[in-house]
């Protein structure tokens, strides 16, 4: 028996990276073509679904955890389209950009999970209905990331073989 205690937060935040850590060994090595190639019919590229994942780190841990205005600035110089619900992931920003703000939302990210107790309620609205699992608190929203950071990680990884047949690509 090991005396070696972990805490709930730092297995959170663990699995949370595993995952953000797959994300991103599943795109590297893409080049800006296979970036923006939609292999499905939906339309989303693998860049675009990686700027959906940066989006959701900023709005559900500075928006809906602390109820703060995201920091999300872009040093690519091209402005963000108007959000459409019903337009497939998809976006002008470049790979390296893209990939940055991703790495500094999780960054961002972390910082907040560190800094908030688990059980803390949360400061800002999030806008969704989910009426059989009521979001309330840090706890939730920590592992609503993982899920779907490891649903989109599984995406990713099925758009990267029918890419160029790469497979296994990440931690499992």
């Amino acid at each position: 028996m090991s005396d070696l205690v972990i805490s709930e937060r730092d297995r959170l935040q663990y699995f949370l990276d595993q995952q953000r850590n797959a994300v991103l060994a599943v795109v590297d090595g893409l080049d800006e073509s296979q970036l923006n190639t939609p292999v499905l019919p939906s339309g989303w590229t693998p860049l675009g679904l990686v700027r959906h994942l940066a989006s959701a780190e900023a709005m559900w841990f500075q928006w809906v955890v602390m109820g703060t205005r995201p920091q999300v600035t872009w040093d690519d110089g091209i402005d963000d389209p108007p959000y459409d619900p019903e337009a497939p992931f998809t976006t002008e920003h470049s790979g390296a950009a893209v990939i940055r703000q991703y790495r500094r939302q999780c960054e961002i990210s972390n910082e907040v999970l560190q800094s908030r107790d688990l059980d803390a309620a949360l400061l800002g609205e999030h806008g969704l209905h989910w009426p059989e699992e009521p979001i309330t608190d840090v706890r939730w929203v920590a592992l609503h990331m993982i899920e779907e950071t490891a649903r989109h990680a599984g995406h990713l990884d099925a758009a990267r073989e029918l890419l160029d047949g790469a497979t296994g690509r990440g931690p499992r």
